[in-house]
């Protein structure tokens, strides 16, 4: 009951303004890829260590889901101006890979956009599931992809000699 009492409080331009990710969803069309490009930029500046980026993926889930519900009722049903889950999928696709590597960032972009747009393997379900975790999920399972590849190319050392 105060969970739901307090998001039907909290300032609903203040959640678009998180769901937007400061107004980037506004752009219209590319909103997504520039929100992941910008997250992508934010995870090789800030360099956090593996405990810190499980803090930040956790609070942008939780943050996302919340906006997602409550930008909702404004915006209607996955609104492209809703871009906090590409966020929520390039951090997942970072998760564990070397932080300092801008050849791996660039791919895992790469890698997470694409499973993001061609919604392979059940990531297109995902959306299906009501309120900000539809929002969020597919993002998160996309993101969950990117990974595995990348952990693929990082153990493997198949691309060591330009990484």
């Amino acid at each position: 009951m105060l969970h739901s009492t307090f998001c039907a409080t909290f300032p609903l331009h203040t959640m678009k303004i998180i769901a937007s990710i400061f107004g980037i969803g506004y752009i219209g069309k590319g909103g997504g890829t520039v929100a992941a490009i910008a997250a992508a930029l934010l995870w090789y500046c800030l360099q956090l260590n593996i405990g810190q980026q499980i803090i930040l993926v956790i609070i942008t889930m939780i943050l996302g889901v919340w906006a997602g519900n409550v930008v909702e009722k404004d915006w209607g049903k996955d609104s492209s101006k809703v871009v906090i889950d590409e966020v929520i999928g390039l951090f997942i696709a970072m998760l564990f890979i070397p932080a300092n590597s801008i050849p791996l960032l660039i791919i895992g972009l790469i890698l997470f956009r694409f499973f993001d747009i061609a919604k392979p393997l059940g990531v297109r379900r995902m959306e299906q599931l009501k309120g900000g975790w539809g929002v969020m999920m597919d993002d998160v399972l996309a993101g969950v992809y990117a990974n595995i590849i990348l952990q693929v190319i990082v153990f493997s050392k198949v691309l060591e000699q330009f990484l």
